[in-house]
């Protein structure tokens, strides 16, 4: 039998059948432990540990990054956490300069007190990467396409160039989701997900996932994990398989509508520049086109000013002003004060990420009707 495409693969990775009711929809097992028996091991005890509404998304992530094992999380920074706990006192980790304010923090605030050392780099260019490369490099954690300004990153090249050093490589596949995207076949070590986003995509879950192709990296994710306990519980896993369910579909729409929002925003004369991978001129658009089996939802666009910003996310009637991404509902943001607010100023002003800078995730509202919004919105 031929490959599945990915579309049935999302309804049919084998644990949509409730093996003991038939029900074809994974049970919610709402339950904090297992009655057990003394004299035999099973598979669960305590809900912590594992559960099986759980394992059925794990098993989904799993399958759909071409991966061998997932987990899930209570959130997408709980899962990048855990990612990064792998390491210790003294290594050091690199990654991007324009990475997800979240992670930034994360690594700019919290691993140093656990001992573990970082260094920004421009993940575009792969000489930048090598010369920040130092004797205790562990790891590097990569965006592609990045978090506000959508810069692609070589993963293929990255990757073998990681394996190469024996450096492991963490690839946020938020924005591109395993429709598009599937690091784990370029040779990636391990893929994290906020699912609160594309995957979930209806903004009622928060959601972390992991997925990773190395037997070693599981068994150390999987303990760390239950040592940690930042697990999703039962009913956030039914709702995020649920989302999965139609992710092509809903990626299919809003893409195609963001190309053509972006496209229109390019040519507004308020419009000092648009970031946005599926436009031809823009300087990832080969790459990703190469890598990727689409350009995402998400685009980015910077106005003449700070006033204008808030403007238009004062005027917007149809997408919600809000933190996050990958819903139903388009969704505007404010990187400065929202995503990437924890991004010292000075620096934010370096990376490109400008008081007039927004960033857009189209939902499955008409384009047409966004686009009028928009610019309505701009008007005084």
């Amino acid at each position: 039998m031929k490959e599945k495409d990915f579309a049935t693969k999302l309804l049919h990775v084998g644990v949509e059948i409730d093996a003991h009711t038939g029900a074809v929809s994974t049970p919610i097992y709402q339950v904090s432990t297992f009655h057990q028996n003394i004299d035999q091991p099973q598979e669960y005890e305590y809900s912590r540990s594992g559960n099986p509404t759980r394992k059925a998304l794990e098993t989904t992530i799993a399958e759909l990054e071409e991966g061998i094992a997932g987990f899930a999380f209570a959130s997408g920074i709980a899962a990048v956490s855990t990612a990064l706990l792998l390491f210790q006192q003294g290594d050091h980790i690199l990654a991007p300069k324009d990475v997800y304010g979240g992670t930034y923090r994360l690594l700019s605030k919290v691993c140093g007190k656990w001992g573990i050392d970082h260094t920004f780099v421009d993940t575009t260019d792969l000489k930048e990467i090598e010369k920040a490369v130092k004797s205790n490099t562990k790891a590097i954690v990569l965006e592609s396409p990045s978090n506000p300004l959508l810069k692609v990153s070589d993963l293929p090249q990255i990757c073998a160039w990681a394996k190469s050093k024996g450096i492991i490589t963490i690839v946020d596949n938020t924005f591109m989701t395993p429709y598009l995207q599937r690091p784990l076949t370029f040779g990636a070590d391990i893929v994290v997900h906020s699912a609160t986003k594309f995957l979930a995509g209806h903004s009622d879950v928060v959601a972390g996932l992991i997925a990773t192709n190395s037997k070693k990296l599981a068994d150390e994710l999987y303990f760390l994990q239950n040592a940690l306990g930042a697990v999703l519980g039962p009913q956030d896993c039914w709702l995020t398989m649920r989302g999965i369910k139609t992710l092509k579909v809903r990626m299919d729409h809003s893409q195609q509508a963001a190309l053509k929002i972006a496209k229109a925003l390019a040519e507004h004369p308020n419009v000092k520049a648009v970031h946005y991978p599926g436009l031809p001129e823009d300087p990832g658009y080969e790459l990703l086109k190469g890598q990727a089996a689409g350009f995402g939802a998400v685009l980015s666009f910077e106005v003449e000013s700070a006033a204008l910003a808030k403007r238009i996310m004062r005027n917007v009637k149809l997408s919600a002003v809000a933190v996050s991404l990958g819903s139903v509902e388009s969704i505007l943001s404010y990187p400065v004060s929202m995503s990437h607010a924890a991004i010292e100023p000075h620096v934010r002003q370096a990376l490109g990420i400008s008081d007039g800078l927004l960033r857009l995730s189209v939902g499955l509202e008409d384009a047409n009707d966004l686009l009028a919004d928009l610019t309505s919105a701009m008007e005084e």
